[in-house]
């Protein structure tokens, strides 16, 4: 009984947290159908009165206003700037951490506590540093500046280098007799064996770059809107909410939800893959 009453508890906190993060979810989906002066009136309902769909709309129409930005287009090019650091971050990271997992060469450890290092330094402390490197570089206001700078990450290369030191060394060995280089162990034997990490730290990467705020910011100006990135134009719209209306603010914000929500379904399905796979083997 007293197991029983347990696990009750537990199921209860487990539904209350639940509950607490959807809240705001839950109570933003009927606002995105107010017009501006109900989702602020007095005394508030949840439902709207008079049903629209006109914050959508407007969403359509926010490059003829005074913010002269094109929503859907930043949504495109968000996820594209996250596709792109997704495969390259990906390739860099993986390669990396099989390197200094199962290959020999000059320097390895010294190097690798360079890396480790590099974990331990708050980003933000670097980042006026970062922005002067790519100005120098000429790269402000270019796609790649929002792409190039955060590929590299000591975590991931530490991540894929635990994952790949679980390997039985045997695998190089018989690899090597049968005439196989590096290369050609870490593409066709290691990689296909990656699927799981790959996905963890993909699906990290790409939430990273999607809800990047600041680095856009510093390093993308006015003249460059067509670069613009979906979480720079939703606090666009919450400055000028005044004028476009708080409703529209929702509308884009749960647009923008739509992506990383699919992320989630995928990464989940792939996760549950892998356990699955890894439980058989």
């Amino acid at each position: 009984m007293k197991k029983r009453n347990k696990k009750l508890i537990l199921d209860l906190l487990v539904v209350l947290v639940v509950f607490m993060i959807f809240l705001p979810i839950l109570l933003m989906i009927p606002s995105m159908f107010k017009d501006k002066y109900e989702i602020f009136s007095y005394p508030w309902h949840l439902f709207p009165s008079n049903f629209t769909v006109d914050n959508f709309s407007r969403l359509l129409y926010l490059e003829y206003t005074s913010l002269a930005i094109n929503f859907f287009r930043s949504m495109f090019v968000t996820i594209f700037v996250a596709s792109v650091a997704v495969v390259l971050a990906l390739s860099i990271n993986m390669i990396a951490g099989f390197a200094f997992a199962r290959l020999r060469f000059f320097g390895k450890n010294a190097l690798w506590v360079m890396v480790l290092f590099t974990m331990f330094i708050p980003g933000i402390t670097i980042l006026i540093t970062s922005v002067k490197v790519v100005t120098a570089l000429g790269m402000l206001d270019s796609i790649w500046v929002l792409i190039i700078p955060g590929l590299v990450s000591a975590y991931n290369i530490f991540f894929f280098r635990q994952f790949y030191l679980g390997f039985p060394k045997e695998i190089d060995e018989a690899a090597k007799i049968d005439g196989a280089t590096n290369f050609q162990l870490f593409r066709h034997i290691f990689l296909p064996m990656s699927k799981t990490p790959m996905v963890i730290i993909g699906a990290s990467i790409f939430m990273g770059y999607y809800n990047s705020y600041l680095w856009p910011t510093l390093t993308i100006s006015q003249e460059r809107k067509d670069l613009f990135q979906i979480m720079y134009i939703i606090r666009m719209l919450f400055n000028d909410s005044s004028t476009i209306g708080y409703g529209s603010v929702l509308a884009a914000t749960f647009v923008s939800l739509v992506p990383p929500l699919l992320i989630f379904i995928i990464v989940q399905k792939y996760i549950r893959e892998g356990i699955a796979l890894a439980g058989i083997k």
